[in-house]
């Protein structure tokens, strides 16, 4: 593709050193750089790509785009935000995938994987086939792709897209976040129908205010076609009130056409209601509906029941934000006569939520076990000291989370439930910049069959 047509598309731009460019990739990742690519130098916490323009240049860069000219004899076009145009540049140069795809988005502080997984599986049991792209899985063409973000940067964002396209996908379901709307990921994207699950306090540390965060969801909606919004939820019922048209759901206990749902909980039927109702927007008839649902046994590490022939429950559970906690706690207690919960809380993430998630587990466990989450740049003491801020005097403290595991379940007796929160199918543990191998439910399997 003619490098004009870049220009065209991100101007008003001013153009250093311009050439005839026959542009055949885009790259943000100097690593990623291939002859005849567009390398966009995008400004970051660790490092600032206009400081890798010559390694671009060195590995084939065709033209750069950057926030200000740099030393490379290179065609540069010079944007105000680098982030900010490689969506629309994204879009040109896979061409605009989302006008073909139909693109089902969930977004909300929790209950999006959930969702887009029970959504994904109606569309597959209406004879649709979809990509997929939440933080534990990814498919494209009903192949297994490597995770990353939940919302992909958006040049790899638009290039999923055309793959899919490309490889028979005729919709696409994903997890849409707030972040990746700030940063302009999902600029560009159409989406046919759009779920709100719910808000609560999360990802302050990056939006500062419950406001700003409402917001960034909010704006989200400015691009899909339908939205399917939990009023149930304050501001869900916000959203909706501004949203003419939107499909509502979670005011009052709703109906699936007798679909049996094997994922427990409240939350889970309110899951499943939304993927419901995404569906239908999408023309799916309500047998496919009932057909998708019953298919799913679970998905991975959301309530997920870790079995080997023990006397006692073990469930393993993504919740990271007091709301979270709450409600598998809840729906964990039926389960059993005493609760024993393991919990950690993220380092570099948002700290107003550590105290909130120990008072909910204070009041909600029988015994409780405090343990690291991914602590990545901080101290885990100092996190766990967060946490028992909220309600002090009411946790064992056990950083190292394998021994914290291993103590849950050597004390867990007949009829016990041992949930193992925060987590969920990530596969690695974040500790003072190292990736360690630590899957919560290998783990636990590990200890139950030793």
């Amino acid at each position: 593709m003619n490098l004009e047509r870049f220009i065209a598309a991100l101007g008003p731009a001013e153009v250093v050193h311009r050439a005839p460019v026959d542009v055949t990739d885009l790259a943000y990742d100097s690593g990623a750089v291939r002859p005849g690519s567009l390398f966009f130098c995008v400004p970051g916490s660790r490092a600032d790509g206009h400081e890798l323009a010559p390694a671009a240049a060195g590995a084939g860069a065709a033209a750069l785009v950057v926030e200000r000219p740099v030393g490379v004899a290179l065609p540069q076009l010079v944007v105000p935000s680098v982030r900010a145009a490689m969506a629309p540049a994204a879009a040109l140069f896979f061409g605009d995938p989302t006008a073909e795809l139909q693109v089902a988005g969930v977004t909300g502080t929790n209950g999006k994987t959930t969702t887009a997984f029970l959504l994904h599986a109606i569309l597959e049991a209406a004879g649709r086939r979809a990509g997929l792209l939440t933080n534990i899985e990814r498919r494209v063409g009903g192949e297994p792709r490597p995770t990353g973000l939940n919302t992909p940067e958006a040049i790899d964002l638009q290039r999923l897209f055309r793959e899919m396209l490309d490889a028979g996908d005729s919709a696409c379901v994903m997890e849409a976040t707030s972040i990746a709307q700030a940063q302009g990921r999902l600029a560009g994207t159409r989406f046919a129908v759009l779920v709100f699950t719910n808000l609560t306090p999360d990802h302050l540390d990056f939006h500062g205010t419950m406001e700003a965060y409402y917001e960034a969801k909010r704006a989200l909606f400015e691009q899909a076609a339908v939205a399917v919004v939990n009023v149930g939820d304050e501001y869900g019922r916000r959203l909706a009130a501004e949203l003419p048209g939107a499909i509502p759901f979670g005011a009052e206990p709703d109906a699936l056409d007798g679909a049996t749902l094997r994922l427990r909980g409240a939350f889970n039927r309110l899951n499943a209601t939304a993927a419901a109702l995404a569906a239908r927007a999408l023309g799916v008839p309500g047998e496919a509906v009932r057909r998708g649902l019953e298919s799913v046994r679970g998905v991975p590490g959301r309530f997920e029941s870790i079995e080997e022939g023990q006397p006692f429950a073990v469930i393993v559970d993504y919740a990271h934000t007091p709301d979270a906690l709450e409600n598998v706690l809840r729906a964990a207690r039926p389960l059993g006569r005493r609760l024993v919960v393991v919990f950690g809380a993220g380092g570099d993430r948002d700290r107003t939520k550590r105290p909130l998630m120990g008072a909910v587990v204070a009041r909600g466990a029988d015994r409780a076990i405090l343990t690291s989450d991914n602590p990545r740049s901080e101290d885990p003491e100092a996190i766990a000291a967060e946490v028992e801020g909220g309600a002090p005097g009411s946790f064992e403290v056990e950083l190292d989370r394998r021994a914290a595991i291993e103590r849950a379940l050597a004390g867990a007796g007949p009829g016990d439930v041992v949930v193992i929160a925060g987590r969920g199918a990530e596969p690695e543990q974040e500790l003072a910049g190292r990736k360690l191998r630590f899957d919560d439910r290998e783990v636990a399997r590990e200890i139950l069959r030793g």
